[in-house]
């Protein structure tokens, strides 16, 4: 009994980890921990619930939440469902074309993660910044599988509108301008 109660709280750990396509893969090979005030767990229905000031910690990833509840398949594959005013998440990316790994932060009212679909769901006021570039809407769809990222917002939300903010990017081998951080003297 402990240790399939074990396997749930590693089925947590692994829908977490499915967040970014691009996080750190040193952080797969780190321990996962939760900290709660409360948890159950229902064997027979293969689901897990964290509940009040949820704080899961693997490697670079950290994620709040007022409440976490992570379901299992009859394949093993999870289904977490994170909820708080608002949820928050934040790892840090691979390094990528020599350049090192930037900070992906986010956060909504709810974040809906599918490890079978390989796809990640903001919802309420939903917000993705990587590096200083920054995305908002009422719903921010990432696909794991094609890399892409949809934005929409309704008229009844506080954010009527999707917004973003694009940092320029100078090309590969570019050197910074005289002034800025990284120029020749």
């Amino acid at each position: 009994m402990r240790q399939r109660h074990a396997i749930l709280l590693a089925a947590a750990i692994a829908a977490m980890s499915a967040f970014s396509a691009r996080a750190e893969k040193a952080d797969r090979e780190k321990p996962t921990q939760i900290e709660a005030n409360r948890m159950t767990s229902d064997e027979a229905r293969r689901i897990s619930i964290f509940e009040g000031n949820v704080v899961l910690t693997k490697g670079t990833l950290k994620l709040q939440a007022e409440r976490l509840v992570v379901r299992q398949d009859a394949d093993g594959l999870q289904h977490a469902t994170a909820t708080g005013s608002p949820v928050r998440f934040r790892q840090k990316s691979d390094p990528r074309g020599g350049l090192e790994g930037v900070w992906i932060d986010a956060e909504a009212g709810r974040i809906e993660i599918d490890e079978k679909a390989e796809r990640v769901e903001m919802r309420e006021s939903a917000r993705v910044t990587r590096d200083k570039d920054e995305v908002r809407g009422s719903y921010i769809l990432y696909d794991q599988r094609a890399e892409f990222f949809s934005v929409t917002s309704t008229k009844d939300a506080p954010e009527s509108r999707v917004r973003a903010v694009i940092q320029p990017k100078k090309p590969e081998g570019e050197a910074p301008a005289p002034g800025k951080p990284g120029a020749q003297k």
